[in-house]
C-alpha cells in the first residue's frame, strides 16, 4: 500500500475531517445566528475560535506526538474532534464556542501530525507526490463540505452538522487504525519532560534553514486568504450575482486542488525549490491580474493564482519535512501549521486595510508584488533546495 500512496490516501482522509469539520459549519452559522438570537459578530467570533485552537494547538501536538508517538497523537486527536462533535447536540446551542473549540484542538492534532506522517511514510524522492496526494484529499473537503452542509441544515437541522461531522471523523479514526506505527530518533526532549513542549518548539524555530520556507508558507496561506476571500469582492465589484461567483471560485478550487501531485511529481524529479518558484510567480501573477481583468480572462487569472497557491502548498510541506531535525518532525510540522493559519489570517487583513485606503485594485496588486518578493528568499545555495537535505524521521514497522 505504501508504493501506491495508500498511505497517503488514508492519511488525507484524516486531513479531510478538519477541513470538511470546519467549513460543514462555517457555512451555515447565518442559521445558527439566526436560531440562537445572536448577531453577526457573532460568526466572526465563532469561525475565529476554531482557528485559534488550531494555531494555539498543532506545535504542542506536535511536540506530543514526537514524545509519545505519531500514531497515537494522531488517533487521540480524531478521537477529540469525535467527542466534541457529539457534545453540540446535548448541550445548550449558546455553548458553541466551546464545542468550536474542542474541535478546533482534535482537528490540530491530527491534521498537524497526519501531515507529519507524511515525512515519516514516505521516503525523500517520493515525498512530493505523496504531499500532493494527502493535500488533494484533504482539500476535497473545503470543496464538498458546503454543499453537503447546505443540503443537511435544508433537510434537517444545524445540530445534524455535527453529527455528521462525527461519523466522518470515525471513519477517519477506523481507517488510521490500518496505519503502521512509526519508530524514530527522540528529539530535543528526550532526557526532559518538563516544559518539553518549549525546548522542542524552540528547535524547530531556530533552525536556520527553515524560515525561508516558514516565510513561503506565510504567504502562500495570504495568498490564499486573499484568493478566497476577497475574489468573491471583485466580482461582486464588476455587478455580476451568485452564479458567476460560484463558478471563478470553483476555478480556484479545481485549479488548485488538481495541480498538486503533478506539482509534488515535478518537484520530486527536478528541483522542490525551483517549483515553489514557479508556484510563487503564479500565484503573485494572478492575483496582481484579477482586478485588472473581467469575463473569461477573470477566469482564466483566477485559475492561475490557484494553479500557483496548490503548487507552493503541497512543495513546502515536503521541503520543510526534509528540513526537520532527527527526532523533530512532529514539532516542526506542527509549528508549520500556525504559520499556515497565521497566513490565512493575515491575508484578508492586509488586502482589507490596503483596499480602504487605496481601493480594491491596488490592495489586489500590492498584495500581489508582496508575494512575488518572496521569491528572493529561496536561494540557490546547498541547504535551500528541499532536495538536498533528508532527516531520519523514522521507519514504520
Amino acid at each position: 500500500m505504501r508504493s501506491r500512496f495508500g498511505y497517503a490516501l488514508i492519511l488525507g482522509f484524516v486531513g479531510f475531517v478538519t477541513s470538511f469539520g470546519a467549513h460543514i459549519v462555517a457555512v451555515n452559522l447565518p442559521v445558527y445566528a439566526k436560531q440562537v438570537g445572536f448577531g453577526v459578530a457573532l460568526i466572526g467570533v465563532l469561525i475565529a475560535a476554531y482557528d485559534f485552537a488550531e494555531i494555539l494547538a498543532k506545535p504542542v501536538f506536535g511536540v506530543l506526538a514526537d514524545r509519545r508517538g505519531m500514531k497515537q497523537t494522531m488517533l487521540a486527536g480524531i478521537a477529540l474532534f469525535i467527542a466534541a462533535s457529539l457534545l453540540y447536540p446535548v448541550v445548550n446551542a449558546r455553548l458553541l464556542i466551546v464545542v468550536r473549540f474542542l474541535q478546533g484542538a482534535g482537528a490540530a492534532a491530527l491534521s498537524a501530525v497526519s501531515l507529519a506522517l507524511v515525512g515519516t511514510y514516505y521516503e525523500s524522492e517520493r515525498r512530493g507526490r505523496a504531499y500532493g496526494v494527502y493535500n488533494l484529499i484533504k482539500g476535497a473537503g473545503y470543496v464538498v463540505s458546503p454543499i453537503v452542509g447546505t443540503a443537511i441544515v435544508w433537510r434537517s437541522n444545524f445540530a445534524t452538522l455535527f453529527l455528521v461531522s462525527a461519523g466522518v471523523g470515525g471513519l477517519a479514526l477506523v481507517l488510521a487504525m490500518l496505519l503502521p506505527r512509526t519508530t524514530g530518533t527522540p528529539g530535543a526532549l528526550a532526557d526532559d519532560d518538563d516544559g518539553f513542549s518549549l525546548k522542542s518548539l524552540a528547535v524547530a524555530f531556530k533552525e536556520p534553514t527553515l524560515w525561508p520556507w516558514y516565510i513561503v508558507t506565510v504567504v502562500n496561506m495570504f495568498f490564499v486568504g486573499i484568493l478566497f476571500g476577497f475574489l468573491p469582492v471583485r466580482v461582486y465589484a464588476l455587478g455580476r450575482g451568485p452564479f458567476v461567483t460560484g463558478m471563478i471560485l470553483t476555478a480556484a478550487t479545481a485549479s488548485y486542488l488538481v495541480i498538486q501531485p503533478f506539482a509534488g511529481y515535478l518537484a520530486d524529479r527536478v528541483s522542490a525549490a525551483w517549483t515553489i518558484r514557479i508556484g510563487l510567480a503564479a500565484a503573485g501573477l494572478g492575483i496582481i491580474l484579477i482586478p485588472l481583468v473581467s469575463g473569461v480572462p477573470l477566469g482564466f487569472a483566477t485559475a492561475l493564482a490557484g494553479l500557483g497557491v496548490g503548487t507552493v502548498w503541497t512543495n513546502t510541506d515536503a521541503v520543510i519535512s526534509r528540513h526537520a531535525r532527527a527526532g523533530d518532525l512532529g514539532a516542526t510540522m506542527g509549528l508549520a501549521g500556525s504559520f499556515k493559519e497565521f497566513g490565512d489570517m493575515v491575508g484578508p487583513l492586509l488586502i482589507g486595510l490596503l483596499s480602504q485606503a487605496f481601493g480594491l485594485t491596488a490592495g489586489f496588486v500590492l498584495c500581489g508584488m508582496l508575494g512575488l518578493g518572496s521569491i528572493a528568499l529561496i536561494r540557490p545555495a546547498r541547504g535551500y533546495d528541499g532536495n538536498d537535505r533528508e532527516s531520519d524521521h523514522g521507519q514504520t514497522r
